[in-house]
């Protein structure tokens, strides 16, 4: 059972996190309302399950989804403004089959979320269910072509890999027994249904015991790649690279990345700030893999060097930034059945800032005994902090570690609504800019061991009051930029929504190229103002610059203006336009 600290030491552990700026974690399931169990009385935990920390009724607050065993319920916590609720999802727990991921995926652009399991049962199958807009569910597995009964799946990823706005989903298998439990990609095909592309996309046609993938982006040409966890030593991890015409590459032995360990998951972040993202794999033997991004296509495996090997059974692993003082920390759970065998059963790493991880002494972690699965990120009171849901198998279950720390660190939640791209915003790059600092986060759906995380980006951004700008990537191509946003608050971001992107709305067809920019933007299609003048207006209206306009294009250069959002006003008698510029 696990430990329960003192009132004494828990108070000497928060006093000694405050007045060091620490991070503080405390358990409160069981204060939150999350009860009920995934395993049974026999605790059979088959390779643990996954949970997501995903708001499934859209309705602003953080949501708990629980994967369950044989002959058990899936389990449905709705948020209720800081604490869980059990619910009944009318049409999804008809069969009760052990499920492993359990995901919620918008298939078809509605702005409601459906729902995705997989099973690793040999007389199982992986389920979809169409949500109705009111959270009744239809099971749409046979019509949609998703039916693949016995196949032993395990991860479950959605990303967009041909960039045609909709969602495609990559399953893989774990199948000692079997020649043919391959890995499958699925297409697809805008209208609820989906075709396997498995062969024609240039996917290996092997059983490589795989757990968990994750889609990344990982030499930033705008498409998406595949990462893929396999078990056993002989079954190297693979880097799938998207060739831009619906086949894939599998470069992992060129990019340093065909680790060949026991791996269980998939965890991507940039925890260096540098906007490539690196990739952190779960290990049960040895020590876990932290896969630095180096930024011509190779990886390096810096664990050893920054402190995070663990040296556990590590099942699951997350990125966040628990004290919002804008680098990624990073937390680690696993399976140990002996901790006086002196193995870690979970860990929180504190970045330094520096590329190096330590763990500290207080954190709250210190007592946690579970033999623990997956886990997931997610803020429950909305207060800006990320807290952590943890898998747990018998005599523990759901573990909600709530974020306690105290700081006067700010902070930022971004959500993406997309527009040309998919709905939810998956496989964008969303980029903080603020006192010549940069964060850059990226959306997934489906990571980490069975995971998904919240849908809602945290940024910490330390004492600094004020964000330059964000800079949103779309997988369509399109990039909004929202300027001066508010802080310690919750922003939402539409795609291509004009008051959020840097073009206005009914203009004339006047290019301002590159926009943003640091020191000239060339401007042309000005046919109308020639003869006319072109002034530089800040954002008090104040006239920073007129310039005469000679000809229908020119280059301005910008250098002596301070950064920040200025309007280009051109005017040719009673003919004007603006268009907005934001000088890096």
């Amino acid at each position: 059972m696990k430990h329960v600290p003192c009132t004494f030491c828990l108070l000497f552990l928060f006093v000694f996190s405050v007045s060091n700026a620490q991070v503080f974690f405390s358990e409160q399931s069981q204060e939150l309302g999350l009860t009920g169990s995934s395993w049974g009385e026999d605790g059979n935990e088959n390779f643990g399950g996954g949970i997501s920390f995903f708001d499934f009724d859209n309705d602003g607050w953080d949501d708990l989804t629980v994967s369950s065993n044989e002959g058990l319920p899936i389990r449905f916590y709705k948020n209720n403004e800081g604490t869980f609720e059990l619910l009944n999802m009318p049409g999804i727990n008809d069969d009760l089959f052990q499920t492993k991921s359990v995901l919620w995926v918008d298939i078809d652009n509605d702005g409601d979320y459906d729902f995705f399991s997989s099973s690793n049962q040999t007389d199982g199958d992986n389920r979809l269910y169409e949500n109705q807009g009111d959270l009744t569910f239809v099971n749409i597995t046979n019509t949609a072509g998703l039916s693949n009964p016995g196949h032993q799946s395990f991860g479950a990823s959605w990303g967009d890999y041909n960039k045609d706005g909709f969602l495609d989903l990559f399953l893989v298998s774990r199948f000692f027994d079997s020649d043919t439990a391959f890995n499958t990609l699925y297409k697809n095909n805008g209208d609820n249904t989906f075709t396997d592309v498995s062969i024609e996309a240039n996917l290996i046609q092997e059983n490589s015991l795989s757990f968990c993938s994750a889609w990344i982006d990982y030499d930033k040409d705008g498409w998406q790649d595949i990462y893929i966890s396999n078990d056993k030593i002989q079954n190297k991890n693979i880097l799938y690279h998207n060739n831009q015409d619906g086949t894939f590459t599998n470069v992992a032995e060129a990019a340093g990345a065909d680790v060949a360990i026991d791996a269980m998951s998939t965890t991507v972040g940039d925890y260096n700030n540098d906007g490539w993202l690196d990739i952190y794999i779960a290990n049960t033997q040895l020590g876990n893999a932290f896969l630095k991004n180096n930024g011509d296509g190779t990886f390096t495996d810096v664990a050893p060097n920054n402190g995070t090997l663990f040296e556990s059974v590590a099942w699951s692993s997350v990125f966040l930034d628990a004290d919002h003082d804008k680098d990624l920390d990073l937390y680690v759970s696993a399976s140990v059945t002996n901790v006086e065998s002196g193995q870690l059963s979970a860990a929180y790493y504190q970045n330094n800032g520096n590329g190096l991880y330590t763990i500290p002494q207080s954190a709250g972690f210190e007592d946690d005994i579970s033999i623990s699965y997956g886990n997931a990120i997610g803020d429950v009171d909305n207060d800006g902090k990320y807290d952590i849901a943890v898998l747990n198998c018998l005599p523990e279950d759901v573990f909600l570690w709530k974020n306690e720390s105290e700081n006067n660190n700010n902070w930022i939640k971004v959500k993406l609504e997309g527009t040309e791209s998919n709905r939810q915003g998956i496989g964008a790059l969303i980029e903080l800019s603020y006192n010549d600092e940069k964060q850059y986060n990226y959306t997934l759906c489906g990571e980490g061991y069975l995971g998904q995380n919240s849908s809602y980006e945290f940024f910490g951004i330390g004492e600094d009051t004020q964000i330059d700008f964000i800079t949103i990537y779309w997988p369509s191509g399109i990039e909004d930029v929202v300027t001066n946003p508010q802080i310690n608050a919750t922003l939402t971001v539409i795609e291509g929504d004009p008051q959020l992107g840097l073009e206005e709305i009914h203009q004339e067809k006047i290019s301002v190229y590159p926009n943003p920019s640091t020191e000239t933007l060339q401007i042309s299609g000005m046919n109308n103002y020639v003869s006319g003048a072109l002034e530089i207006i800040d954002m008090s209206g104040r006239v920073i610059q007129t310039i005469q306009i000679i000809d229908v294009s020119m280059t301005l250069d910008i250098t002596s203006l301070t950064k920040g959002m200025y309007m280009l006003q051109m005017r040719s008698g009673e003919v004007t336009t603006h268009k907005k510029i934001l000088k890096m």
